[in-house]
């Protein structure tokens, strides 16, 4: 029995020399011609893969970013809404 895909996958066929299609749709929708396909055993995963991956990513991670002080604080008060919504105690 196959598992259960979900409302949002689209079924392709795959050629006999291992080719498939991905929808026009979804290919406009990443901008990019090709695609990474990942093996997790019992499911296929396909990633966009830019076509210049340095132009892609030049300019997204600019700016200092968060020190280890207010990285802790993040993860204390995550841990605290975390156990809040668990009904336990809060931890100090």
């Amino acid at each position: 029995m196959a598992p259960s895909i979900g409302p949002e996958a689209t079924i392709v066929r795959v050629t006999a020399n291992g080719s498939i299609s991905l929808p026009a749709a979804i290919r406009k929708r990443w901008g990019v011609g090709r695609v990474a396909v990942i093996d997790r055993g019992d499911l296929a995963v396909v990633r966009a893969v830019p076509d210049d991956p340095v132009a892609y990513f030049r300019g997204r991670f600019k700016g200092a970013g968060p020190n280890t002080d207010q990285l802790r604080a993040m993860e204390r008060e995550a841990d605290a809404r975390a156990e809040t919504a668990k009904g336990g105690r809060r931890a100090r």
